[in-house]
């Protein structure tokens, strides 16, 4: 039924158009500058489902929001973007959560407005049909719906159906500590949850969080042995990512593009993972180092190209787009290589 499930959580994400403008403090005669907001529908893994049908796989995402006007564009943005959605749940008795974006010289930074009223924390196990498992052969999930009960349960016994079924697993922990009780509750849920997957993308910060002190290699071989993690991600930023895969280190640096808005990009990421895998129908233990460098330069792009345009869902690029910066665009970090693209891809 499908290729591909993501399941968590879909909210309303509220980012800067004008990021530049500063808060100016009201004085007799002045005036007050504030940042202006525009919504798009986010959340990683509607992010990653959207990105995904796209590029042409078919896509289901399960999930729950509020029936409100936030849920029904949420509902409405999947729909269009050709994810399907017969296993979101629309709740009138809980709300939509919804996060504002903001950039600073420290970063991007998210403000949550989601409590015990918003419907991805009240995400019941009888509510997902367990049918849909049949035939999937990729299941995504990320950590923010793990935040509390019932959603949390609900999650992980998805995750493990979906395993019992033949599914790969997909796991970006995309840690929001804001949300979580405490830092180490979220590290505590968070390394049980990274057990069940068999691709693991991580952000380098999340890495830094969840093992600390740890270089790349070292904490990824200890995955790999007490897990068998199949494939290790590192993403770092406008540096590409380092890859662990069949036990060798991989490397891949991002494309050189004009940045507006990193939002959704590290989703972006991990969908060009998901359809190289889904392309090639192989094990990652038969996949060859030139296969595995064609996947990460191929997921570089894709992220590369979000970062271009404000928004995730409406910024995420075509296979004809993601074919062109790989072959027309300088790489931040050059690089020699003879694959070609288009015959690769």
């Amino acid at each position: 039924m499908y290729e591909v499930l993501s399941i968590g959580e879909a909210l309303m994400d509220f980012i800067p158009v004008n990021p530049d403008a500063e808060r100016l403090e009201a004085a007799e005669g002045g005036r007050i500058t504030i940042p202006q907001f525009e919504e798009n529908v986010g959340g990683s893994p509607a992010n990653v489902a959207c990105a995904l049908a796209k590029l042409g796989v078919k896509t289901g995402f399960i999930g729950k929001v509020g029936d409100d006007p936030f849920g029904r564009t949420v509902k409405g943005v999947l729909e269009r973007s050709g994810v399907d959605i017969r296993n979101l749940i629309l709740d009138g008795a809980y709300r939509t959560p919804v996060a504002l974006v903001h950039h600073s010289p420290e970063g991007k930074r998210f403000t949550f407005y989601r409590n015990g009223q918003t419907a991805d924390t009240h995400f019941e196990e009888e509510e997902i049909d367990d049918s849909i498992f049949a035939d999937c052969k990729v299941f995504n999930f990320s950590s923010f719906p793990l935040t509390s009960e019932p959603s949390r349960s609900t999650i992980l016994n998805a995750v493990l159906k979906a395993k019992e079924s033949g599914a790969r697993i997909t796991f970006d922990p995309n840690i929001r500590l804001s949300i979580w009780e405490s830092p180490e509750q979220a590290r505590e849920v968070i390394l049980q949850a990274l057990t069940l997957a068999d691709i693991l993308k991580i952000s380098e910060d999340d890495f830094h969080f969840l093992f600390p002190g740890m270089d790349d290699r070292e904490a990824c071989e200890q995955i790999y042995l007490e897990n068998g993690t199949e494939m290790i991600i590192i993403t770092k930023s406008d540096r590409g990512c380092y890859a662990y895969v069949n036990q060798d280190s991989y490397m891949s640096s991002a494309y050189d593009v004009p940045v507006a808005d990193t939002t959704g990009s590290g989703d972006a990421f991990l969908a060009g993972v998901i359809f190289n895998i889904m392309k090639l129908n192989k094990n990652v233990h038969d996949m060859s180092s030139v296969e595995i460098t064609v996947m990460l330069d191929f997921a570089n792009a894709v992220a590369s190209l979000v970062c271009t345009r404000p928004g995730a869902i409406a910024a995420f690029p075509t296979p004809r787009e993601i074919v062109l910066c790989m072959e027309k665009v300088p790489k931040k970090t050059p690089v020699t290589n003879t694959i070609d693209w288009e015959t690769a891809i």
